[in-house]
């Protein structure tokens, strides 16, 4: 008797998780964190991914990432119209988790100081990852650095309509080397910007 509900239980959750959809460059639509005070220092925002990739789901891999709006009248710009900007500097993760480092908190308050400068530019955060795991797996870890990274700037005051993140997992490296040192330079967040 117990091995007959075994099965139809098992394909219950199957049918109930449905299928993982694809990262995909999208607006950020979410509200501001507020800020928290951390020990020590002056008043910080915390970005609201904090915690480690494992665990999380994963999503499947697609060739190119199409765009994803929260409203269809609303046209997101492509991942080509954004160009580099050497006054907007990466921020880099541990292996496998996305929360920000408090080192590259700086380097995010002074890309959130250039933005607020330039108040007509749009943004762009790619996520990425080094090689370790599968493709779809870094799809999706790539994809939540690129939201902690977009939470960290919307506290600071950085208008969220102005933001896209995309996430490119181990698909475009920086460096190709395989070891520590090489892999800890891909994973990161990269900032693209486009003047409006």
């Amino acid at each position: 008797m117990r091995s007959v509900l075994t099965i139809p239980t098992a394909l219950l959750i199957l049918v109930a998780t449905g299928c993982a959809k694809q990262p995909a460059t999208m607006p950020a639509s979410a509200s501001a964190p507020s800020p928290t005070a951390s020990a020590g220092s002056a008043s910080r925002p915390q970005p609201a991914a904090s915690q480690s990739a494992t665990g999380a789901g994963a999503a499947s891999r697609a060739a190119a990432p199409a765009a994803r709006t929260d409203s269809p009248t609303a046209a997101r710009p492509s991942p080509r119209e954004f160009m580099e900007n050497a006054a907007l500097r990466d921020i880099n993760f541990d292996f496998d988790k996305y929360d920000i480092r408090p080192a590259d908190t700086k380097t995010l308050d002074a890309n959130a100081a250039w933005l607020k400068t330039n108040a007509k530019s749009l943004l762009l955060i790619e996520g990425h990852c080094d090689e370790r795991g599968t493709p779809e797996y870094n799809l999706a870890l790539g994809e939540r650095r690129a939201k902690a990274a977009m939470s960290y700037l919307t506290a600071l005051g950085i208008q969220a309509n102005r933001i896209s993140i995309v996430s490119y997992g181990e698909e475009r490296p920086l460096c190709k080397e395989r070891g520590e040192a090489c892999w800890a330079k891909n994973r990161r967040a990269h900032f693209l910007v486009k003047p409006e």
